[in-house]
């Protein structure tokens, strides 16, 4: 009985994502709902009942968490393409549960691995990630199976990276430099179109927004969005990091942080990519866009 249901799984050639119950996972699931149909859907999650929701509209739900190479293994079987969201425990070991991860669909059967890289993952980036990004592309590069690494642009929170801006009036943060940022739903919505079409993609890809910005181009644009005038001020490295340790933040987080705004203004996010809006067929939306979406009213 199992061989007959893991044939049938194989002729669908079903599409397994990880992590489908967080922001970036369930977005992408959402998108490929849209595009095939859900019994060629599978998600591996941690938790199954908070996956109900997808049960329910016919998407395949079984239990796997990177902890657990067993049982991610048959989470993903059936599997043609199996797409791997990186972890963000800072705690963990992330390259060996990567490792496991990637192991677990090699021993499935899978045809395709994807994985969740970071725009400017290459040797020499200061931003601390960008090493378990590089491991991780190379245990897919050993891995004996055609793989793709979606290297994405920034798509967290502008408020994480531009501070309280909108009660000081201020953009006081390090030294950066140009970044595209990019939002998630873009990015979740051009993974679909990756996972869901017939293009292959071997080895890294770059998605990003379509233009690269500074934080002097943020505060222009704050400015002209909420009609004040919105300072950008430099702060020196070690007095940011003072700054964020007397609000509450734990130094290492500062610190971590601190090597994004240093991989910045070293160039490392500079180049934005036309591949995404290409996918898209039509342009992102722009770190304006997003930014207006987010000032309070």
């Amino acid at each position: 009985m199992t061989d007959t249901v893991g044939a049938q799984e194989e002729t669908k050639k079903m599409i397994v994502v990880t992590g489908a119950t967080g922001g970036l996972g369930g977005a992408t699931v959402e998108h490929l709902l849209k595009r095939i149909p859900a019994d060629q859907i599978g998600v591996s999650v941690r938790d199954t009942a908070k996956a109900r929701h997808l049960a329910d509209r016919g998407v395949r739900v079984r239990q796997g968490s990177y902890e657990d190479p067993a049982a991610l293994r048959d989470s993903f079987a059936g599997a043609e393409q199996v797409l791997l969201v990186s972890g963000n425990d800072p705690a963990a070991d992330l390259v060996s549960l990567h490792r496991g991860a990637i192991d677990a669909a090699v021993a499935a059967g899978t045809r395709r691995i994807l994985y969740t890289s970071q725009q400017g993952a290459v040797p020499g980036n200061p931003y601390r990630p960008s090493d378990i990004h590089i491991a991780t592309e190379a245990v897919l590069g050993d891995s004996g199976v055609a793989w793709t690494a979606l290297r994405n642009g920034a798509y967290g929170p502008l408020d994480q990276v531009l501070g309280p801006w909108q009660r000081t009036g201020e953009i006081a943060q390090p030294e950066d430099g140009p970044v595209p940022y990019t939002d998630r739903a873009d990015i979740a919505e051009a993974t679909a179109v990756i996972l869901a079409g017939a293009r292959s993609f071997d080895g890294p890809v770059t998605l990003t927004a379509s233009t690269a910005v500074t934080f002097d181009d943020f505060a222009e644009i704050a400015s002209g969005l909420t009609g004040r005038t919105i300072k950008r001020i430099v702060l020196d490295d070690e007095q940011w990091v003072a700054e964020q340790i007397t609000i509450g933040v734990p130094e290492q987080t500062a610190r971590l942080m601190l090597t994004w705004y240093q991989a910045a203004r070293a160039g490392y996010f500079a180049e934005a990519d036309p591949l995404l809006a290409e996918l898209l067929g039509r342009e992102p939306r722009t770190a304006a866009d997003r930014l207006a979406a987010h000032i309070d009213t």
